[in-house]
């Protein structure tokens, strides 16, 4: 029978559950340029009034992934495993997460992305490293992972083209904000990455796209339960972003503060904390550990000997970078001309911490894009970012600015200042509010 898109989009339209086989031909078609865009975006408008059941997006997530290829790590002697976070302010967990799995024995072929909105982008930090190669060969990349056991890396051309298609047609159409969308966009290219497992990261608070625990919980839930139906072994914690996760907001700050976390020399407490969880829930999903309490302590292990800071080196080095980039690094990051402290107006407790806008303060520096064209100034940021319950003065600085000129550092730092609330009780917001594990979702 001749394959009819419109009949698909109607189908859906009108509020019926779509079978495998129509979302399959139609995401094939789409791929193949017989679905047009504008069928497209239909088709996603159909899906954003009316949303999918379960099998719909485990059919869609897996019609996005068949678009392309898929990656095979049959010949690595360990599990496959990696990591993605919903984005946030200094959340630069993948940095460290990626080379301390790797020295636990696991290997982690880790493909991010860009930044988008107020919340950075890992690939974008990796930029700041001269030489690094964020879209090398798939050649190199396997290379790495194999020898290094992990690789950070952005989306190639040939993986889940289908999603990078419909996810342009969706940020032109208001269809973004759809779990079922979200869900297939996420997933699909995890999958094509040949994973055997996989742990997320649902943000939740002032500084996530998800902003109530309840809508994070909604996400987490579908994407464990999409992941798992598609045969990959994946959980979730959901964590709190009320605040900078990182002290450091800023691509080439985060990196700096990533080398020194796996150094040693410093070490955030509530991004140590994650960093750990989220290392450890991997090791047990990719049946690397006996325990959660044994996971823990292999993490912990590798951070204190070094293991997981020479895997960073050596990554970062066999995909173009210095090969002194661990032990120096400021011979190598642009610093920025103007570095000062930014103060309150009042003195008095952090009580409140709106980090969507020091994320925005950040694209106001120059260190994120207000349209997709911007060039990125990977030097520019904040450290020292103060956190919830912590009182400041004319002596205590909010936060430490970095920034290339007077008129941004102004704009910026008047940004940094309204995104603080100073005065009254902090909230106890849970670092880690819930997890998620195989079995568990809705």
């Amino acid at each position: 029978m001749v394959f009819l898109p419109q009949e698909v989009i109607a189908h859906k339209r009108d509020g019926n559950r779509l079978s495998p086989e129509e979302i399959k031909r139609f995401i094939s078609g789409f791929a193949a340029g017989t679905v047009s865009d504008a069928q497209a975006a239909a088709f996603a408008m159909a899906v954003y009034f009316n949303d999918m059941e379960l099998d719909e997006r485990v059919a869609l997530t897996e019609s996005m992934r068949d678009s392309g290829s898929v990656l095979d790590w049959s010949d690595l002697n360990g599990p496959v495993l990696d990591k993605h976070s919903t984005g946030g302010i200094g959340d630069n967990v993948s940095l460290m997460l990626a080379p301390i799995l790797a020295a636990c024995g696991v290997f982690v072929p880790m493909i991010s992305g860009r930044g988008l909105g107020h919340t950075g982008g890992t690939l974008d930090k990796f930029d700041a490293i001269p030489g690094y190669r964020t879209s090398p060969d798939i050649e190199l990349f396997r290379r790495t992972v194999g020898g290094v056991g992990c690789a950070i890396i952005g989306q190639t051309d040939d993986l889940a083209p289908a999603d990078r298609t419909l996810y342009a047609i969706r940020d032109v159409t208001a269809t973004v904000e759809n779990i079922s969308l979200i869900t297939a966009s996420i997933l699909s290219k995890k999958l094509a990455a040949g994973l055997q497992a996989l742990i997320l990261d649902v943000k939740t608070g002032t500084g996530a796209f998800m902003k109530t625990r309840e809508d994070a919980r909604l996400l987490a839930d579908s994407l464990v339960a999409v992941a798992n139906g598609a045969g990959m072994k994946t959980g979730a914690l959901i964590t709190d972003m009320n605040e900078p996760l990182a002290s450091a907001a800023g691509n080439a700050l985060e990196i700096r503060n990533a080398v020194d976390f796996l150094t040693g020399a410093h070490r955030d407490p509530r991004l140590l904390e994650v960093v750990i969880e989220l290392s450890a829930a991997a090791l047990m999903l990719g049946a690397a550990a006996e325990s959660a309490e044994t996971a823990r302590a292999k993490c912990k292990a590798v951070l204190t000997t070094g293991a997981a800071a020479e895997r960073f080196a050596a990554m970062v080095h066999a995909l173009g970078g210095p090969g002194d980039f661990v032990g120096n690094m400021d011979a190598h990051l642009e610093a920025a001309p103007i570095v000062r402290d930014v103060f309150a107006r009042t003195s008095g407790i952090v009580s409140g911490i709106d980090a969507r806008r020091i994320g925005m303060a950040v694209v106001a520096l120059g260190g994120g894009r207000r349209v997709a064209s911007d060039r990125i100034d990977y030097a520019v940021g904040f450290d020292r970012l103060t956190g919830l319950g912590t009182r400041v003065d004319g002596r205590t600085p909010l936060a430490r600015i970095h920034a290339r000129d007077e008129t941004t550092a102004m704009e910026a730092s008047q940004r940094l200042v309204e995104a603080y609330a100073i005065g009254g009780k902090a909230p106890s917001n849970p670092l880690i509010a819930e997890t998620i594990m195989p079995g568990d979702s809705a």
